[in-house]
């Protein structure tokens, strides 16, 4: 799978913890830094926001925690289009290190809004056709393993 989306990213000192590792909010800190640079990607810099009136919320996420990652230790973020509407994107983010390992998975629900009405907008032109053209780039790409999995104990069956 080739990433259309990479952010490279450095585990910092104070986001280690008591257990000698990345501790789990950090992982969402990533991922949130990966969702601003993907609206910095998709157009929706700073100038644009303002120009638009226009920014995405996170309406609903799902982390997967798969290997620990420590201190210096480099994190690149690539992210996959699972869906897309006109005000919507379903996208998932995998986390890996330097040696390629799975790190951590995010798969989020964001929602684009009108920053002058205070609700959920269509995204503006320039937006939506960069999204389009991603997700048809990405919609070919085989469904990522940890896509859409939900929480729950497994039991065995007698």
């Amino acid at each position: 799978m080739k990433p259309s989306f990479k952010l490279e990213q450095k585990v910092l000192n104070e986001w280690v913890d008591y257990n000698g590792h990345m501790n789990d909010a950090e992982y969402a800190k990533v991922f949130s830094i990966a969702v601003d640079e993907f609206m910095n990607y998709i157009g929706l810099h700073e100038e644009a926001r303002e120009k638009y009136s226009y920014t995405i919320f996170t309406l609903e996420t799902h982390l997967c925690y798969l290997k620990e990652a420590h201190e210096g230790e480099k994190l690149i973020v690539t992210s996959q289009l699972l869906d897309i509407d006109q005000k919507r994107i379903h996208i998932f983010f995998m986390m890996s290190n330097e040696q390629g390992d799975l790190v951590a998975t995010s798969e989020q629900m964001l929602m684009g809004m009108d920053t002058t009405e205070g609700r959920p907008g269509a995204f503006p032109e320039a937006v939506g056709v960069e999204l389009e053209r991603l997700y048809l780039m990405d919609k070919e790409n085989e469904k990522p393993k940890h896509a859409g999995r939900t929480i729950g104990i497994k039991r065995k069956k007698d």
